[in-house]
Order: structure tokens, then sequence, then C-alpha cells
């Protein structure tokens, strides 16, 4: 296992130093290229252990989701103010008070592993959470970075092109320390070695500069939130990036336990299956930009949703590990086109001096859905079966396919009031 962690980082390494030489961005993307992935690590690994760990802590097995809960929760509870933070004391603080809380988090994590405490690893998932929203908030460091709109695309997917590594990365290291350290059902030497990644990430993010500021910000008066929020381009960006994530979630928190605790499936099998599902959620984003080119968001969008419904059709053909492999990889697919079109469209709700408003709200509603969808896989599951968890996901689907007609009215809408005035 060790081996496969060391290899996985030399090729994160050597990837950064090709990519580096072949395009000319700034810095701060290669150090948040190298970085990320090891902050990132810390989501794999609740979603890996987190369910397989809390069915033998917790005295209701029901309740076995309950740490992936809180930790999507802590996501949706720190958007917010780690984008204030942001806003207020610039990128590279906010990034360090993320990764702070990361690591007392994983420290927390490690002894409630080692003493059995069910509520106490709650707690640390929360935390972890708490860290991740800060987390999420790279993605605009990263823009913030280049002065060059034409270059954002590619930042972008270069960036997504990372969270490959954390998914291979996640898994391994949650194996690797399993029987580190004694604890009564194993894995507090997995958040012993994830607290290790963390420092590595913190020691690399000094090099990390504030990007400077526009003085687009500062241009315009604000809208009230309320106002921006009846535009039918930021319900439609929310509503596809919300219940895409949301759904995504659903399925893949139900998937460890059901595949191992329920069938009976190997660990290793397991990880395999969440590892390239997390995988199959990246690597789409070395193609999506030439998919937008030619097919608009649109398309994009509707290939998003019948992609989940297609899941939802080999989810419900059998409990085989292939059955779990294929629908996992489709739904990191679907999960991709449907985040990338949902964040995409959000920019056209706003204006710049609103970013940091517009994006925590965004953010909040997302991972606060994610939150419970992940809560109502675990009661589902053990309630009613793997069976019921994909029925109940059939109406999100329909849905979703709702809103594409509504954004395809709203295009029409657009295209007329263009033509009038001209």
């Amino acid at each position: 296992m060790l081996t496969n962690i060391l290899i996985t980082i030399t090729l994160l390494l050597i990837t950064a130093f090709v990519l580096s030489r072949v395009f000319t961005l700034p810095r701060n993307i290669w150090i948040l290229f190298i970085s990320q992935p090891l902050v990132m690590s810390a989501s794999p690994i609740i979603v890996f252990i987190g369910g397989i760990l809390s069915s033998k802590m917790a005295n209701d097995p029901s309740l076995a989701t309950l740490p992936i809960t809180l930790m999507i929760l802590g996501v949706a509870a720190g958007s917010i103010p780690a984008a204030m933070l942001a806003k207020n004391k610039g990128r590279k603080f906010a990034v360090y008070t993320g990764l702070s809380c990361s690591l007392i988090a994983v420290i927390v994590a490690l002894f409630s592993a080692k003493l059995a405490l069910f509520e106490l690893f709650c707690f640390a998932s929360m935390l972890i959470g708490i860290g991740g929203a800060f987390t999420q908030q790279l993605r605009f460091a990263a823009i913030e970075s280049s002065l060059n709109k034409e270059d954002v695309p590619k930042i972008l997917s270069i960036l997504m092109l990372s969270g490959v590594f954390a998914a291979f990365l996640g898994p391994e290291v949650a194996v690797a320390g399993k029987d580190w350290l004694n604890s009564p059902y194993g894995y507090a030497g997995s958040f012993l070695f994830l607290a290790a990644l963390i420092l590595c990430a913190m020691i690399m993010m000094l090099a990390f500069k504030n990007p400077p500021v526009s003085a687009n910000e500062t241009i315009g008066e604000p809208r009230e939130l309320k106002v921006i929020a009846k535009q039918p381009i930021f319900l439609i960006a929310v509503c596809t990036a919300t219940i895409g994530y949301a759904l995504m979630s659903y399925l893949m928190t139900a998937t460890p336990i059901s595949m191992h605790h329920i069938q009976g499936h190997s660990l290793q099998e397991t990880k395999w299956v969440i590892q390239s599902h997390i995988a199959a959620m990246y690597i789409p984003s070395l193609f999506t930009p030439w998919l937008v080119k030619y097919l608009k968001l649109k398309g994009l969008m509707v290939i998003g949703i019948s992609i989940y419904a297609v899941v939802a059709l080999i989810a419900l053909s059998g409990h085989e590990v292939m059955h779990y492999w294929w629908a996992l990889i489709l739904l990191g697919i679907g999960w991709n086109f449907l985040f990338l079109t949902g964040t995409s469209l959000l920019p056209e709700s706003y204006h710049a001096s609103e970013r940091h408003k517009v994006q925590a709200t965004n953010d909040f509603v997302l991972f606060g859905f994610q939150a419970v969808a992940s809560l109502l896989a675990g009661w589902v599951l053990f309630n009613a079966g793997w069976h019921w968890v994909v029925i109940t996901s059939l109406p999100f689907i329909l849905v979703l396919f709702t809103v594409v007609g509504f954004y395809h009215k709203h295009q029409k809408k657009l295209t007329l009031n263009m033509l009038k005035t001209n």
C-alpha cells in the first residue's frame, strides 16, 4: 500500500512538472495543483471508511452515514465564512485557516477511532467538512491568480485533474494506515497518515501568493441577494449543480456500506469502486471544454442527466461488483457534466462586486442538500435496501429534465428579446 501511495505522489509531481512546461500559467496554479490533492484526500477517506467504521461504533447501524452527512454539513456551514474570510483577509489567510481546521479535525478523528467513540468521530467529520469548505475555495483562488480570462477553462481543467490523485491517494492512505495504531476497529493510523499529508500541504502553501484584487470588484452597487436569486439563470444554475451533487452523494454514500457491509464484497473491491468513481468525477474535465464548445452547456446538461438515468438502470440490475463499478463510473461522469454546467452558468447571474456573496450562497445550498441526501442514504439503505435507494433517486432525475426544459425556454426568450432589440 505504501508503494501505491509513493507512486501516486510521484505521478502527481511528474504531472505538475510536465503540465507546467506545456502551459504557461502563474506559479500559484502549480502550487495548488500539488497541494490540493493532499488535503482533498480527507473526503475520500471519510466516504470510504466512514460508513464502515461507524457501522461498528454506532449503537444504531442506520446512523452509519451520519459522519459523512456531518462532513458535508460542515462544508455547507463553512462555505459562507470561507468566502467572507477570503474577501476580507485574503485567499492565503483563508487557506491556512481551513488547513489548520483540517489538521485539528484529523487528530480528533484519530483519537475517536482509537477510543471507538462514535460521537467524537461525528464531531471530527464535521470539522473535516468545515476545513473542506475552505478547500472548495481554492478553485476561485486559482481563477483569480490569472489575469487572462481565456485561461480560466484551462485552469479549472488542470485543477480538476488533480482531483484524480486525491481519488486514489485517499483510499490508499485509509488502507495503508488501517493497522498502524492499536484501535478496536482499526483506521486510527489512517488519520495519522492524513495529518502528515496536510502538514505537507501547509508547507507547500507557504510559497502561495495572494492573487491581485480586480478593479471590477469595486465597480457597481451590489444588489440584494433576494434580487439575484429571483433571476431564472440563478435558479437554473443552482438547481442543476445542487440536484446533480445531491444525487451523486446519495448513491455514492450508500455504495461502500451496501457493497462491503451488506453484500459482503471485499474491502479491496469496495476501494476499487470508490477510487474509480472519484477518478471518473474529474478525468472528464480534460474533455469538457471541447464538449462545451460543440454541444454548448445545454447539450452537456442533457447528456449528464441521461447518464444519471442509465446509472439507475444499471444499479437496479444486480449487486455484483461490476454493477456497482459501472454505476459509480457513470455517476462520476454525469456529476462532472452537471456540476460544470451549473458552475459555468452561475457567473451569468452576478456582477463582479457580488461574486463572493453569490458563490457563498451557492455552496451553502449545494452542500446543505448534499448533506441531507447522504443522511437519507443510510436510513433508506438499512430500512428498505439498495434497490429503494436507487428507486427514490428517479423523481429527482425527472426534476433535472424539467430544469433542462426551463433552461431551453429561458434561452429562447433571451434570443427573442435580442431580436426585438435589434
